[in-house]
């Protein structure tokens, strides 16, 4: 019986008019008969007269068995042996054993093996039998359901908050011992799921949970499931722990199936008088640096990780005053139609920009991801939709002319109720055209709650907005699923233009890509060119449109405004 069928036993511990299960192992017929008369009124009652057909109920009714009443002396197979057999079985183990017998020097062995509980023969008034078998189901039920509520359902381990609150109790006895905070996690977890469905990856969870649970009964700590793929350890200080990754690999790969690449996250010698889930969260930081590295397993948060964490933590502060304030500025990348003799100016791709008042101007590179893993992404698409919207209402009026411009629409503001009332108001109030603005998103943002995408999607465009498929051919989607998303524009992936043009490269791959935008009927962006033999082999292959270095860098809305003036037809 595993950890979750334990737990899943505490509903039939309890409950009004529901009577428990007891075993009584006794041989002999009066003794039995009298344990049977005295407790029936109150419990269901099974007899088991030796040691073997004991066993045989115990393992058949282990998930609702409230518990046993031994006698040490049967035939064939004593008390003794059954008792030590429950107690080393970690599926039987819950079960509470009384012990009956008239040797009272037996008393001392069988609670060292494990009983909970000890009754003489001859046997007592029914009265103290009685208040005995109901102590020791209500002390096991307790102790039950305290393990429901601490621990984590499929592993077994302390849940996460038990586990801060173990910690601390851990602290106290252990106050002048260098401690380390590990987090534990697996590579790319989901792509396991994928492959080879829930059940088995929840099984490699499980064996990951029992190997760390056997390495901190050796080296002394606690451990627990932190959340899905992820564990946490606090263990006594080690120097190196590449040892234990391999151990818990080889654990979780088990009939090797598929290879299972396990990173642990180390905040080393913790100070104990500081925030304890500080410490695994910088541990967890520390192997999110090594995500995708197939030759690291082990990852120290040092004095680097700490500066970008303060830094990350300044920019989330300073977000709302960047806002309010305009820090952020959009510039604009053209798009070139490139079919024509010469290239033409036919649309630009709205790009972020933080001009902050200190650090200068800072990468989208460290603010996007932050803002996306914080949820405050929303608010600057937000943004950047009202400054663009409001600055192609102004080319409109001077110089005179605009070209559509693509905004990010990320997957979050895809799940947006608000996201078609938001758009149609920002297009109204700019008193534009619906296909002014395009909506570029992602294949990746197709992949989860693909239903309501769609249906996000379709009312857009029956509005008149116009939907760019960015990454395009990233890996997130099959050519199936390509076919059944609506869209109006693909944009092809940025590395696939790297790659085809790189020293050993092929641009056969590039004719692929466009042969499926060719057959779907719609045109297909190329960014990331940059030089005038990549324009020209893409416009040779059939692309229609082109963005990147060899024509220009993101420029300020004041820049583009000039470029739109000079290319007026």
């Amino acid at each position: 019986m595993t950890e979750q069928k334990q737990m899943n036993s505490i509903p039939a511990m309890s409950g009004e008019g529901l009577k428990r299960l007891v075993l009584i192992v006794e041989d002999e017929f009066v003794n039995r008969e009298l344990l049977n008369a005295y407790l029936e009124q109150d419990y269901e009652i099974l007899c088991a007269e030796t040691g073997v057909e004991a066993m045989r109920l115990i393992y058949e009714k282990s998930e609702t068995l409230s518990l046993v009443l031994l006698d040490l002396n049967l035939p064939g197979m004593n008390g003794l042996d059954i008792l030590r057999e429950i107690k080393k079985d970690i599926d039987l183990s819950r079960i509470p054993v009384i012990v009956l017998t008239s040797d009272a020097e037996s008393e001392v062995e069988s609670l060292s093996s494990g009983a909970s509980d000890f009754i003489p023969k001859p046997y007592p008034r029914y009265e103290i039998i009685q208040a005995r078998v109901r102590r020791s189901i209500e002390l096991s039920e307790n102790r039950d359901l305290i393990r429901w509520t601490e621990r984590d359902h499929l592993t077994g381990l302390y849940n996460r908050e038990y586990f801060y609150r173990y910690a601390e109790q851990y602290d106290v006895f252990h106050r002048d011992e260098a401690t380390d905070a590990l987090v534990v996690d697996v590579s790319h977890f989901r792509l396991i799921n994928e492959r080879f469905g829930k059940a088995y990856a929840d099984e490699i969870l499980k064996r990951i949970g029992s190997e760390l649970l056997a390495i901190v009964k050796e080296t002394g700590g606690i451990v627990c499931r932190r959340e899905a793929d992820t564990f946490q350890v606090y263990c006594p200080h080690m120097a190196d722990y590449r040892s234990v990754a391999e151990r818990v690999t080889d654990a979780a790969c088990g009939d090797a199936r598929g290879r299972v690449r396990i990173r642990i996250g180390v905040c080393s010698e913790v100070d104990k008088a500081s925030d304890i889930e500080r410490h695994f969260d910088h541990a967890k930081s520390a192997a999110d640096t090594i995500r995708n590295s197939f030759t690291e397993s082990v990852a120290i948060y040092n004095d680097e990780l700490r500066d970008k964490e303060v830094y990350a933590e300044r920019l989330l502060e300073d977000f709302r005053d960047a806002l309010e304030q305009k820090q952020f500025l959009v510039y604009y990348q053209p798009k070139y139609h490139i079919l024509s003799p010469q290239p033409r100016l036919c649309g630009a791709e709205a790009l972020v920009r933080w001009k902050h008042p200190e650090f200068g101007l800072v990468s989208p590179g460290r603010f996007i991801p932050l803002f996306e893993s914080n949820g405050l992404i929303r608010d600057l698409d937000n943004y950047v939709w009202r400054e663009t919207a409001a600055q192609i209402r102004r080319w409109k009026d001077h110089p005179g002319r605009a070209v559509p411009v693509s905004v990010n629409v990320s997957r979050v503001d895809m799940l947006d109720p608000e996201l078609t009332d938001t758009l149609r108001l920002i297009v109204e109030e700019n008193g534009l055209d619906f296909g002014d603005l395009h909506l570029e998103t992602t294949e990746s943002a197709y992949t989860e709650n693909f239903e309501q995408i769609i249906q996000t999607v379709a009312r857009l465009r029956a509005l008149g907005f116009k939907i760019e498929m960015d990454d395009f051919g990233s890996g997130y989607s099959s050519l199936n699923m390509i076919t059944k998303l609506p869209f109006d524009v693909l944009k092809l992936d940025m590395e696939f233009i790297r790659t085809a043009f790189s020293e050993n490269g092929n641009t056969g791959i590039l004719k692929i890509m466009l042969d499926i935008a060719d057959y779907l009927s719609v045109p297909m962006i190329a960014e990331g060119v940059e030089t005038e033999s990549q324009m020209l082999t893409l416009k040779e292959l059939g692309c229609d449109i082109a963005q990147g270095y060899y024509f220009a860098r993101p420029m300020p809305a004041d820049a583009f405004g000039s470029l739109l003036a000079g290319s007026a037809d």
